[in-house]
């Protein structure tokens, strides 16, 4: 089975094999990437069996181990606001409920959510980081406003902050119904039009505070297969993981 996290060797080069976004997102220490169909699915609920789904998330914590990464926290996803905070004090894989971001600022941990047309929202700082699960609806009832006061408790300023808005479905493949625009963008919307979410994410952040903005290239829905898409109809999950390996 292909690991979705290669040696530490092949991260300080920045290349990971059949992954997006990886990056450092210009903080020492920190890396991000999402993963591909090439992976396989991370997602619980797909249509594999589930021994073959956590498999995956066990040849993860092996390469992260590796790095000396060793905490590892995703959640069951609702397309909420809800994020944790997570301090030290435990290793392993962490799986909470009803959570849709992540943030810490302990070394040697690991965030992770689980995509497949939604945004993943990587935000790093000098002290610390957080990813974010953003689909209209978190995007709309301010997933990403939570998440960065979470770091600014911490003292982590969003002017001081770098983000990148990982692969996500793109406006022209994204129509959506007049109540789903009204409700991200807060314009007036009487018809079916295409949503760009990554766009309102970028407004929202540099509305913000945060300056440094990066966006993927990359479409769920127009890739030529490389990511798992719901609007393809596909079952499987990507896996977009941020770690923090040293401050």
């Amino acid at each position: 089975m292909t690991s979705p996290v290669l040696t530490a060797e092949s991260l300080s080069r920045t290349t990971l094999a059949q992954a997006d976004a990886v990056t450092t997102l210009g903080i020492g220490g920190v890396m991000a990437w999402t993963t591909t169909v090439a992976n396989g699915s991370f997602g619980l609920g797909s249509d594999e069996a589930v021994g073959a789904v956590t498999e995956r998330w066990s040849l993860l914590q092996s390469d992260l181990a590796r790095l000396g990464v060793h905490r590892l926290a995703a959640a069951h996803q609702i397309h909420g606001t809800a994020v944790s905070v997570h301090q030290g004090g435990w290793t392993g894989w962490l799986r909470q409920r009803d959570v849709d971001g992540h943030v810490t600022t302990v070394p040697g941990t690991a965030l992770a959510v689980t995509i497949a047309d939604c945004t993943p929202v990587f935000i790093a700082h000098e002290s610390g980081i957080a990813l974010l699960h953003a689909g209209w609806r978190g995007t709309a009832a301010g997933i990403l406003k939570v998440g960065l006061e979470a770091m600014a408790q911490l003292g982590m300023n969003p002017v001081d902050c770098s983000m990148h808005l990982g692969p996500s479905i793109c406006a022209p493949c994204y129509e959506v119904g007049p109540e789903v625009l009204r409700a991200v963008t807060g314009l007036p919307a009487s018809e079916k039009g295409h949503l760009d979410v990554r766009a309102v994410l970028a407004e929202q952040a540099y509305a913000s505070g945060v300056r440094s903005i990066d966006v993927s290239k990359w479409c769920t829905r127009c890739s030529g297969g490389r990511f798992y898409s719901h609007r393809a109809g596909d079952a499987g999950r990507q896996l977009g993981v941020l770690a923090l390996m040293k401050v």
